[in-house]
């Protein structure tokens, strides 16, 4: 490998920002052929230690990802997710158009297994996911959606999306009539985390979602 697979949207000495593909997981795999983020991170430092992985996204979102240099980097921005002082937004492509232009989905997840497949369902007993959404643009058959996710459960954007009534397109497991050809409509558009100096970036998204943009009007 001498050539990433990705674009760095921001750099300094201290963390790398990637605009992740979508479909290439974060964490290498000894049990896949499939390249990882992970698996170009000699290309990244060549320092003895790291880098290191300050957060995930799902195979299937495209986005910014961080990625620290240094250790005692990587336990700063970590300590940032724990207190919940990261800016998370996504933009999503979900079907239809909510009711309302904006608002909060504030209902805990769960994972639950069936049929040996799982995802993340409303529970009352499950852990607290909050999410903020706003319509950036729509035409009445589909909407892009901007989401702030306040929390940081697996697949909030998703379940939540659902749960509002208006699943993201080519999402497999919450959209019953996804193609299962499609691309996941859902990209980490912006991150800020209030370190010193405060680490910010913003993606372009990707290709496979600008024809549905521009149906949205965006």
């Amino acid at each position: 490998m001498t050539e990433l697979p990705f674009p760095i949207i921001f750099q300094n000495n201290h963390f790398i920002i990637i605009n992740k593909p979508a479909g290439m997981p974060v964490y290498s795999n000894r049990h896949s052929e499939q390249q990882s983020v992970e698996d170009y991170f000699p290309l990244l430092s060549k320092r003895k230690e790291g880098p290191w992985l300050v957060h995930r996204l799902d195979q299937d979102t495209a986005g910014c990802l961080v990625i620290a240099l240094r250790k005692q980097a990587l336990i700063n921005a970590q300590a940032c997710f724990e207190n919940k002082n990261v800016t998370k937004i996504y933009w999503a492509i979900v079907q239809g158009k909510p009711n309302e232009n904006s608002g909060l989905v504030k209902l805990p997840l769960a994972k639950v297994t069936k049929n040996k497949k799982w995802s993340m369902q409303h529970d009352p007993k499950g852990q607290s996911a909050l999410t903020k959404w706003k319509i950036l643009g729509t035409n009445g058959i589909i909407t892009c959606l901007e989401l702030q996710l306040l929390t940081g459960r697996t697949h909030q954007a998703r379940a939540h999306c659902a749960l509002l009534g208006n699943p993201i397109i080519g999402d497999r497991i919450y959209n019953p009539v996804s193609n299962k050809n499609e691309f996941l409509q859902l990209f980490s558009r912006e991150i800020n985390l209030p370190l010193s100096p405060p680490l910010f970036a913003q993606a372009e998204p990707p290709a496979h979602m600008l024809d549905f943009l521009k149906k949205c009007h965006l």
